[in-house]
């Protein structure tokens, strides 16, 4: 009988210490979310005990029928904005293909399929829900991506849809608009005396403070947010197709063409949903960039155990 060799078999004991660290670090990056999006709501309720409830109400519903608005129609309008136009199998049937393949994988239904006329290397993922979405590709990603790094492309953009970032993001976008809007009440209140006489002159300044550093802090968590959806959709989309270097050559590509070629159209308020931000490659400060460093995602990326 030969001898048995240490460490030849998959489940070895380094392996699934491996294995658990890439599902920690996947947990952890949920429970991210959920905690930033319980700071902006603490933001918002902080705000709120300062005021008067039927100014907060009215913030909330216009917040509320903003939001719920941009949700059901905003990829409509982004689609547009790009002259993104949907393909048929018959045009770009290995795309069609690919597709097909990672969504029955994922177990989500097939989203419509778009290409967008610009040599800008890009994809995104829009769309109210997993029945209604849409996946668009620029014209430069598919002539200039690998059948893998595409594919990893596009499994990460799938892995938006699966995983409800949309909803998520929606959510986000929600409370943070509330907080602007209460903010915005609340400066006017505390500078015109509308806070009420028992309110002294110390008390109207912590809370003209608070209420211009409480928007800024809501959408630096929702940036935040932002950049947690795209390692987990990172790590979905990579463990999908078992090829995480797919994906992580294709951000190279894309990271690097970006700033030879960044995109001329469109607008910066629109970047987050693309796989990268199309409009600069790298931002100086972290905190105000929708995505995370491309050096980072390529450490985590690289560092999977499929």
């Amino acid at each position: 009988m030969p001898p048995k060799l240490k460490n030849s078999h998959p489940t070895n004991k380094k392996y699934l210490n491996d294995i658990n660290l890439s599902k920690k670090g996947e947990m952890i990056n949920q429970l991210k979310t959920v905690f930033l999006l319980g700071i902006l709501t603490g933001i918002l309720l902080v705000i709120g005990s300062f005021f008067g409830s039927s100014g907060l109400t009215i913030a909330l519903l216009l917040a509320i029928i903003m939001n719920f608005g941009s949700y059901f129609f905003s990829h409509k309008i982004i689609l547009m904005m790009y002259r993104a136009k949907e393909t048929t199998k018959s045009q770009q049937p290995e795309l069609h293909e690919l597709v097909e393949d990672i969504v029955k994988d994922m177990n989500i239904p097939k989203p419509k399929i778009y290409t967008i006329p610009t040599s800008h290397l890009n994809a995104f993922a829009t769309g109210p829900n997993p029945k209604n979405a849409v996946v668009a590709f620029t014209e430069g990603i598919l002539h200039k991506l690998s059948r893998k790094e595409l594919k990893g492309v596009a499994a990460h953009e799938l892995a938006h849809i699966k995983n409800r970032d949309i909803l998520i993001s929606t959510i986000a976008a929600t409370i943070a608009a509330v907080i602007s809007y209460v903010a915005f009440i609340t400066r006017w209140a505390a500078l015109f005396g509308g806070m009420g006489r028992d309110r002294d002159s110390g008390n109207i300044f912590h809370l003209l403070i608070l209420a211009i550093i409480a928007p800024l802090a809501a959408m630096i968590v929702q940036l935040a947010i932002s950049r947690s959806r795209e390692y987990i959709a990172d790590a979905t989309g990579a463990k999908t197709i078992k090829d995480a270097e797919a994906l992580a050559s294709a951000l190279e590509k894309i990271h690097a063409g970006t700033n030879i070629n960044p995109l001329r159209r469109g607008l910066p308020a629109t970047s987050s949903i693309f796989i990268i931000n199309p409009f600069h490659g790298s931002t100086l400060i972290n905190l105000f960039s929708t995505h995370p460093p491309i050096e980072k995602r390529l450490e985590k990326l690289r560092s999977l155990k499929i």
